[in-house]
């Protein structure tokens, strides 16, 4: 037990892995009702998924007990919960600290320490409430974190939270899924919603998510879909929280075709065999494209990436390239002409090279008479092309000029 309490790791995953909490199980006191175990992760959706993931490995273990807190539901029964003893806690970090301020929550027994998408609590805003709770826990304890990319950003949480943290990655860092092909479209704004249409009339099997940059536009594209007759619907933030369970059972059982949400919506939920990942806007930052995209292509599947690319988002695109390391096959879409300027970067007009005669440092009139001819309509020299466009003279009078300078 001491050894195994000596390191920290943190593991680069490109999926999810539901019994990841497992060995947390097999070393806990369940003879204890003190809190030994606390993960942390940055949403809802993701919380309630790992706490009933663990309930149900927890089914022969009677002794064990789980209570999963956040926001958005009943405190008072979380507080009810966490009084009648549990060993492990799942939690999103602000309700957490909630329940540490109403002295309903100890950490002084914790043995485990799990940040679950660290980045992202980090990206939402919640450093101080990450360090606030890992005041509360003991100095000595086995920290796991889990995240899908192994950024800087990443790489930076290791240095601050954990100490000496071994790594352990089962993805190349970083990169897209292999099983998935990535795929964009030019379209204008105005024709986006039309070829996602075409998108979805194109794949009769279609079952995807579609991410949209806000909650409005998120409400917008779903409502469009459910009133033109696609078995859609969306998250966001505006729901509440047995509405946003009611949607995503109904998607889980495949009872919804069509998923619309934002990243912060959808952060860390965990649907498998999805056919397709749609970017109605590509997202700002490479990162979120690889965990949008991950969710597809997963346990040996096939899945589809695609982008709906307008005239300014190029450098996102080619920036997205390069951080997957492949490029990203454009496909038409039939039907809608797309036809702007500026979305592909201009090649570079070759430039013909110019006859340098003003390097040759001979009179002019040691040269043949076709040659000064040449030589003063091409000529670069500036007082030169002053006389002759002050005089206006045309090539016959230079040439003229030239015979008397020759006499």
């Amino acid at each position: 037990m001491q050894n195994i309490l000596i390191y920290d790791i943190y593991i680069c995953l490109r999926f999810s892995l539901h019994m990841r909490h497992l060995p947390i199980l097999e070393l806990l006191d369940d003879n204890s009702g003190n809190v030994q175990a606390i993960i942390l992760s940055p949403t809802r959706e993701l919380a309630v998924q790992i706490g009933n993931n663990i309930k149900e490995f927890c089914k022969y273990l009677p002794n064990v007990k789980v209570t999963t807190v956040y926001g958005g539901s009943s405190m008072e029964d979380q507080i009810r919960s966490l009084k009648r003893g549990s060993q492990i806690v799942v939690g999103t970090p602000g309700r957490t600290v909630d329940l540490i301020k109403r002295r309903a929550l100890k950490l002084g027994n914790v043995k485990w320490l799990v940040l679950d998408e660290a980045d992202e609590m980090l990206t939402m805003g919640f450093k101080e409430d990450l360090e606030a709770i890992l005041a509360e826990t003991p100095t000595e304890k086995q920290t796991l974190l889990f995240s899908a990319t192994m950024s800087k950003r990443i790489i930076s949480i290791t240095k601050k939270y954990m100490n000496n943290p071994i790594e352990v990655s089962a993805a190349r860092v970083n990169l897209g899924a292999e099983n998935v092909e990535h795929l964009y479209y030019m379209v204008h704004a105005k024709d986006r919603y039309e070829v996602l249409k075409r998108i979805a009339d194109s794949n009769p099997n279609i079952y995807g998510i579609t991410f949209c940059r806000t909650r409005k536009e998120t409400k917008e594209i779903s409502n469009k879909l459910m009133q033109d007759g696609y078995n859609a619907d969306a998250i966001h933030g505006d729901l509440s929280q047995a509405q946003r369970d009611e949607v995503m059972d109904r998607f889980r059982k495949q009872k919804l075709h069509m998923l619309v949400a934002t990243d912060v919506a959808a952060r860390g939920l965990d649907v498998n065999d999805l056919t397709h990942v749609i970017n109605y806007n590509l997202p700002d930052d490479e990162e979120i494209y690889v965990h949008r995209s991950g969710r597809t292509g997963r346990a040996g599947t096939k899945g589809d990436a695609i982008s709906l690319v307008g005239p300014n988002d190029w450098l996102s695109l080619k920036n997205v390239e390069a951080f997957l390391q492949q490029k990203i096959s454009f496909t038409k879409v039939e039907g809608i002409k797309v036809k702007f300027k500026g979305l592909k970067p201009k090649k570079p007009k070759a430039v013909k090279a110019k006859e340098n005669v003003v390097q040759n440092k001979k009179p002019l009139a040691n040269k043949p008479r076709k040659v000064i001819k040449k030589t003063f309509l091409d000529i670069q020299d500036a007082g030169a092309m002053k006389i002759i466009k002050r005089k206006k003279l045309t090539p016959d009078q230079i040439e003229d000029t030239t015979k008397k300078e020759q006499d």
